[in-house]
């Protein structure tokens, strides 16, 4: 017992000089934290509608570890979500390391929770592109419709015409200009920008709707991303801040008591747990990013991040319905114009999540040592 103990001593206080270097550089190498009417709608709620186009949907959690739960969390909640409004499975296209549902550390072997009470999200999520597959140029090519540039994966791409609509959404860790992927290279701004162009450019689509997950999420697009290619995004935080975990250990509410991981990340679990509830044919773009706004800033609180937006903001009149579908069951929700999901405790900042799952670990050792690992994850001196 005292072996396995002090190993685990052992990796936190490894873990911690590593936490203390997520922003250096090792040569060129930067360390990260690893409006549709009811007129319109099908009765099957398919989603081939001559007035909305094919909907097409990429899902990409670009982390791996189960210490990073909670991304895989949301891209399997965001798949759920779509499927129940309509998207067939060949139209969602999913990059997930794959390493959660599985994991000896996972309570629940084969089932991955997003929220304390939530359902298994994990069940029937294709596995398009997992492992060593995740990577930025399978996502360059999927985006851009080019099969010939895959080097792995189920083959997927998003084959879209002028007269579709686009959702991607991309959950992890990033920095300045940079996003998080498991495998190397990491993701650049500048290099996304241009295949948005080239996508613009190809004619294949009439609207394309982003939704970012990271810190500095905002870095990726301002100043980057011109107005009219037709592309609104919608980012987790601005370029100077971080953003936030949430449903993490200590908090109010918590995960259940065998997870030591955050289950989902705020602005993620914002919009997903407002989609999951309203009508999707009468909700706007703007009208969730007002709600998504608010609730993410936690009421300006420490614990918050500001959500922005760029690109064609005018897109944002049009109704969630186009990208996401809508959920039958949800048809006689009324809208309202304040948010019923908003958190009542804090929240963990995205670089100090990794840090709350090996604190959570702690409490199996004996008391002798917490004292000295508390000060060491949370980077205070003596």
């Amino acid at each position: 017992m005292m072996g396995l103990a002090a190993g685990t001593i052992f990796l936190l206080l490894s873990f911690c000089g590593i936490a203390a270097a997520d922003r250096d550089t090792v040569g060129d190498v930067l360390r990260l934290p690893s409006e549709a009417s009811r007129f319109f709608h099908n009765d099957d709620n398919s989603d081939d509608d001559s007035t909305a186009g094919t909907r097409w949907a990429i899902l990409l959690a670009g982390s791996n570890g189960y210490w990073n739960y909670r991304h895989q969390a949301d891209v399997c909640h965001a798949y759920q979500l779509l499927r129940k409004g309509g998207l067939k499975e060949e139209n969602i296209i999913v990059f997930m390391y794959d390493d959660i549902a599985y994991n000896s550390e996972n309570p629940r072997p084969g089932v991955i929770i997003n929220s304390p009470q939530g359902e298994d999200v994990y069940k029937g999520v294709p596995k398009d592109y997992t492992g060593e597959d995740v990577t930025v140029g399978n996502f360059f090519a999927a985006i851009l419709g080019n099969k010939t540039a895959l080097t792995g994966g189920s083959g997927k791409v998003v084959d879209s015409g002028p007269n579709d609509h686009i959702f991607i959404y991309y959950t992890d860790h990033g920095g300045p200009g940079v996003l998080g992927m498991p495998t190397n290279p990491y993701l650049y701004a500048g290099d996304l920008i241009d295949v948005l162009k080239k996508k613009h450019a190809s004619g294949t689509y009439k609207s394309l709707v982003f939704y970012l997950e990271a810190c500095e999420s905002g870095s990726i697009f301002e100043g980057l991303l011109p107005q009219g290619l037709n592309i609104y995004a919608t980012t987790a935080s601005n370029a100077e801040e971080s953003s936030w975990g949430t449903y993490c250990p200590g908090e109010n509410p918590s995960p259940p008591p065998e997870y030591e991981t955050c289950l989902g990340d705020l602005y993620s679990v914002a919009w997903m747990e407002d989609s999951d509830i309203h009508n999707l044919q009468t909700e706007t773009l703007h009208q969730q990013y007002e709600l998504v706004r608010r609730r993410t800033s936690n009421d300006n609180s420490p614990y918050g991040s500001h959500v922005m937006q760029y690109g064609d903001v005018g897109l944002s009149k049009d109704s969630i319905f186009l990208y996401m579908g809508t959920n039958p069951a949800n048809d006689n929700f009324t809208f309202m114009d304040e948010n019923l999901l908003r958190p009542r405790s804090k929240a963990v900042n995205q670089r100090d999540a990794d840090l709350v799952h090996f604190w959570d670990k702690v409490f199996v050792l004996p008391p002798l040592f917490h004292f000295e690992l508390k000060y060491c994850l949370l980077g205070t001196k003596f």
